[in-house]
């Protein structure tokens, strides 16, 4: 019945959001604004592999300071990408005692992305 479910995060510059999510990785597929002159208030969406964010900069589209689980295959190959892409890590790799091996980042608005794979593999 299911198929997917899509974060949806707060943001207030949809123009600094999207640097960060293209550092990390992902792709731009779609942006909506209210006004295509202005740059905010705006809808857009990301992907990486089968990963997908979206960001709003509308109001009353969540709150800054939200959290989105991504699931990866190797957060350690992962870590080193962004390393070399001068991404700041909030939460190096790290194996949790809830058998993920997870590692944390921030967008500028403060919501943390959280990279996981199951401990061991």
């Amino acid at each position: 019945m299911f198929t997917m479910a899509i974060p949806v995060l707060h943001v207030s510059s949809s123009v600094a959001a999207e640097g960060f999510y293209r550092r990390l990785g992902f792709r731009k597929e779609f942006a909506h604004r209210a006004d295509e002159s202005k740059p905010d208030p705006c809808y857009m969406g990301f992907s990486r592999g089968g990963a997908w964010l979206h960001v709003s900069s509308f109001s009353g589209d969540g709150v800054c300071g939200s959290v989105a689980m991504v699931l990866v295959r190797d957060v350690d190959r992962l870590h080193e990408e962004l390393l070399q892409g001068n991404v700041a890590i909030a939460l190096k790799p790290t194996n949790q005692s809830w058998g993920n091996r997870e590692m944390y980042v921030r967008d500028p608005d403060g919501n943390s992305i959280r990279f996981a794979q199951p401990a061991g593999g």
